[in-house]
């Protein structure tokens, strides 16, 4: 959480030349709220997001929520469904199920919203990379039970250009899959008029480390982008502009998170206008928010509730449209069916308990409210500008500054929380006995009975479809993209309806436009600088040291991200603090199989190999590691940190791994327990290690 400044007292004279004063809800510049009466007559919709392994689980899921108080669906896809692979496809085979539902075909969609009004529930798809087969599978279950897309109301992230910043579900290169958002955007704007074609998200950068304005900064800069790439394909200003819903994400810094709504409204009213927008409609910015994932502490995890409650209020004070409100265990794993209810619970309870909906606005004309919400406006028209000068957000991805930009500021959260100037109740600072320390149960999916179970579908399926029409479905989709002509989303329609599958549709389109690939992002020394005169720091640093010494070289650690998880801010962090501290460290980037981690260790010496594991695909993969590190006699320690529940790390200890490092460990504590690690290996190492680690005195030359 990085803080904006704030003065102990405001007083009339911080209001002083504030241009957004005595505006009113509903009206320009909306800083107010979207609506006149905002919540007096309708409050905020609840929304649930989730998505459990199986369709049909997760129908239940949504129907039982539904019963309970939600007004609106939220999908959670699984790594492989958003990176456009099927659940068959090798690179698939460890994630799928794991961090949402898999869905292969339209069948699936067809399963997954069996028995519910899809006419009268909004529906929200976080889908960006594999927009067009999943949304297109959308539309053919609905229409295919006589609900007319005419009819669909919700929204579809596709939001690509974050997910080259942060969240990494990209599919293609930027400039292609800007060609998928504007023929997404353009499509639904003539056939779905209750359905919003992007949801540009600042809650990723939030995740990832930024703090207010740069959320708001690349959020906007991002939604320029899709403006104008639009705009080429020939929609109007209003008509783009009524199209975007925004997606900002509310954290602990409670005033600065209202504030920064406030802004976002002040801030897209001018960028609107200045595009050239007339209407109402698409000048008043309307938001969906989420609670921070990233505040969810994996100790006491009950705390949790009140971290989350308090976020939801900011949202709430901040005028959003909806909010989704996360469980007090999803630091852990997938929500359980209790702590998914005490969520919506939350929201019910501010609705009808607490008097929140009574008053519009209430924070209008406080001295340090408005204050801060023209500061952070200020500050990320100021980002906005700089990311406009070096050529827009595009180019900023290009050449890595967005990327380092958040990386800073993720080191130096992190630096604040291992030092303790941070406090984190129960985490850092007021840490209980063991004894009063729960021990919630983890919601368990079986990954390996989903994939079997999706294969028999797909096989199901493609006995049952005509070959010749999906060929020709597919080979159509192909032209268009080679030739830039036609609608991609239409298209792709017709592949599903003719029960395509999503990978098959991915592949259609990767044989024009090959698969991203990402340069490496470089670390920053943000974190050793921000810690350089803290002795728990220094006391780790001088332990490395020591054992450079030793070794007559760095210790050297290679860092693995297996699997499809792209949430790397822990892995970035990890490395940057590493190095500071004097090890030699080697990252193998995004989307590593155990194949090539064991082909970098065989190919280069290393004392241990860290895995970042976020998404429960270790239980897969750890093992298809260590076996391939045998099948090349490597013999290296492993250790693991990131989401671990305890069932797991007892497995994983089984399979070798040495250390576990869960969420809250300290960087100097993960440096200490790292080196110990490498003597004792270096120490006990079998003869044949000479081969992989070398001599002192060769590792010198």
């Amino acid at each position: 959480m990085n803080r904006v400044p704030r003065k102990p007292l405001y007083t009339s004279a911080d209001l002083e030349g504030l241009a957004h004063l005595g505006s009113m809800p509903g009206a320009a510049p909306f800083v107010r709220g979207p609506y006149a009466s905002m919540y007096t007559t309708r409050p905020w919709t609840i929304r649930q997001y989730a998505g459990y392994a199986d369709a049909a689980d997760s129908n239940l899921a949504f129907r039982r929520a539904l019963e309970r108080g939600a007004q609106g669906l939220s999908v959670a896809f699984d790594l492989p469904t958003q990176l456009g692979y099927d659940s068959t496809d090798d690179e698939a085979r460890a994630d799928v199920g794991l961090a949402g539902v898999a869905i292969d075909t339209v069948d699936d969609m067809a399963r997954l919203f069996e028995g519910i009004a899809l006419d009268r529930v909004s529906v929200s798809m976080t889908m960006n990379g594999a927009v067009l087969p999943v949304l297109a599978a959308y539309i053919v279950a609905a229409d295919e039970r006589g609900i007319a897309m005419e009819s669909l109301a919700g929204t579809v992230q596709n939001d690509i250009l974050k997910e080259f910043m942060v969240r990494n579900t990209y599919v293609f290169a930027p400039e292609p899959s800007m060609r998928i958002v504007a023929d997404v955007a353009r499509f639904v704007s003539e056939h779905m008029p209750r359905f919003k074609a992007l949801s540009v998200s600042g809650y990723h950068f939030q995740e990832a480390g930024a703090d207010a304005s740069l959320e708001l900064a690349l959020t906007f800069a991002n939604a320029l982008a899709y403006l104008r790439a639009m705009r080429a394909r020939g929609l109007s200003a209003d008509a783009v502009c009524g199209q975007l819903s925004f997606f900002f994400g509310t954290g602990k810094d409670f005033y600065t998170e209202i504030a920064k709504l406030r802004a976002a409204r002040l801030i897209w009213s001018g960028i609107a206008e200045e595009a050239g927008a007339t209407t109402a409609k698409s000048r008043a910015l309307r938001m969906h928010c989420q609670t921070s994932g990233w505040s969810l502490s994996a100790t006491r995890t009950q705390n949790n509730i009140v971290r989350t409650t308090v976020e939801a209020m900011a949202a709430v004070f901040g005028g959003t449209q909806s909010l989704h409100t996360n469980a007090h265990d999803e630091a852990l794993a997938l929500p359980s069916a209790s702590a998914a209810q005490l969520a919506r619970d939350t929201q019910l309870i501010l609705q009808h308990e607490m008097g929140l909906c009574d008053v519009v606005d209430p924070w209008a004309g406080s001295y340090m409210m408005e204050s801060l919400t023209a500061n952070v406006a200020e500050r990320s028209r100021e980002i906005i500008d700089e990311i406009e000068a070096r050529g827009g957000a595009i180019e900023a991805i290009r050449t890595g500054w967005v990327q380092r930009r958040i990386q800073e500021r993720a080191a130096m959260t992190q630096a604040r929380i291992d030092s303790g100037e941070q406090v984190i109740v129960g985490t850092n600072e007021f840490i209980p006995d063991d004894s009063d320390n729960e021990s919630p149960v983890c919601l368990a999916i079986d990954g390996e009975r989903v994939r079997v179970q999706q294969s028999r579908r797909i096989a199901d399926v493609m006995r049952r479809r005509d070959e010749h029409r999906v060929r020709a479905a597919l080979a159509a989709l192909t032209r268009a993209a080679h030739d830039d002509d036609g609608n991609l989303l239409a298209l792709t329609i017709d592949c599903m309806r003719a029960r395509a599958t999503v990978g098959e549709c991915t592949r259609a389109l990767e044989s024009v436009w090959p698969r991203h690939e990402p340069a490496s992002a470089d670390t920053t020394r943000t974190y050793g600088e921000c810690r350089h005169d803290d002795h728990a720091w220094r006391t780790a640093c001088a332990r490395v040291a020591r054992l450079s010494d030793e070794l007559g070289r760095k210790p050297r650690v290679l860092i693995a991200k297996l699997g499809l998880d792209g949430h790397d801010r822990g892995a970035n962090v990890v490395a940057s603090a590493l190095k500071d501290a004097g090890f030699d460290v080697t990252t193998t980037g995004l989307f590593a199989s155990p194949a090539k981690v064991a082909k970098l260790a065989a190919e280069r010496p290393h004392d241990v190999i860290g895995v970042s594991s976020l998404a429960g695909a270790h239980r897969t993969l750890v093992p298809r590691l260590q076996h391939e590190l045998a099948e090349r006699c490597v013999h290296i320690p492993l250790a693991i940190g990131g989401i671990v529940p305890d069932e797991d790390a007892s497995f994983l200890r089984k399979h070798g791994v040495v250390e576990i490092f869960k969420p809250g460990v300290a960087m100097h504590e993960i440096i200490a327990r790292l080196a110990d690690v490498i003597r004792f290996h270096v120490r006990h190492a079998p003869l044949s290690a000479s081969s992989v680690y070398g001599t002192k005195d060769s590792d010198r030359s």
